[in-house]
């Protein structure tokens, strides 16, 4: 099994974690239905707030009113918008090889998913009632790079805590100039990202280790599970009761 022989350069995960979003995408405008095809950009292809609650959408309605403390992973792989997820998959994009190639890629998948989750249970303590993206999973890894640069130092180190510290200014002035971002769960992302960052490593200090392969596979069975589980209880509810 790949996952345990080491993936360092790989490029399967992160196309994987792509293909997931856009297939979770699809899904939701199947369930919903009627769709906005205006020319509002922000509103083309929206699904709808019942189909995206009902596969894992976050925040205080669906875990105080329904329990849903598992949508804290799920959340990351749904998106409100056609621009909301390319904007996201093309930051992914960008970012995760980058993270790949200092952490591993085991390791950037783990700081991928437990980095999402901080940023959205961040954003439900802040009492958000309900959000969806992969911008908290995203911001965790550029806060993961904010650590390697920081810790690393040097000319390289330096350049790269400065680059994405420019990502990170930009990204919290768009979300204090446009309404409706959820900036708890980018900052709590972003911090997720420095601590998972810090507790993992990175290439240059410590080789991957069985056991962040491990970690990376458990994420990525939880994943499997929570999204498996989402979509069957949101397909019986649509389309059987």
């Amino acid at each position: 099994m790949s996952w345990t022989r080491g993936t360092l350069g790989d490029e399967w995960p992160v196309q994987t974690i792509i293909a997931v979003n856009v297939v979770f995408y699809l899904l939701s405008l199947l369930m919903t239905g009627r769709h906005d095809l205006s020319l509002n950009p922000l509103g083309f292809l929206s699904p709808d707030q019942r189909s995206l609650l009902l596969l894992g959408a976050t925040g205080t309605i669906p875990i105080d009113q329904f329990g849903r403390t598992w949508s804290l992973l799920s959340a990351n792989y749904l998106h409100g918008g056609l621009l909301h997820i390319i904007f996201n998959l093309m930051a992914l994009r960008q970012i995760a090889p980058w993270v790949s190639h200092e952490y591993g890629t085991s390791r950037m998948f783990v700081i991928y998913t437990m980095g999402g989750v901080c940023g959205y249970y961040v954003s439900y303590l802040a009492g958000i009632p309900f959000t969806i993206g992969a911008s908290a999973a995203v911001c965790a890894l550029i806060g993961s790079l904010l650590y390697y640069g920081r810790s690393r130092g040097g000319t390289y180190g330096a350049m790269v805590f400065r680059e994405v510290w420019g990502w990170t200014v930009g990204l919290l002035l768009f979300g204090f100039i446009v309404p409706g971002i959820n900036n708890w769960a980018h900052g709590g992302g972003i911090a997720g990202g420095m601590l998972f960052g810090w507790l993992l490593g990175y290439s240059e200090r410590r080789r991957e280790t069985p056991l962040h392969r491990y970690l990376a596979l458990a994420c990525g069975v939880a994943t499997i599970g929570v999204l498996a589980w989402a979509t069957l209880g949101a397909a019986v509810i649509r389309f059987v009761r």
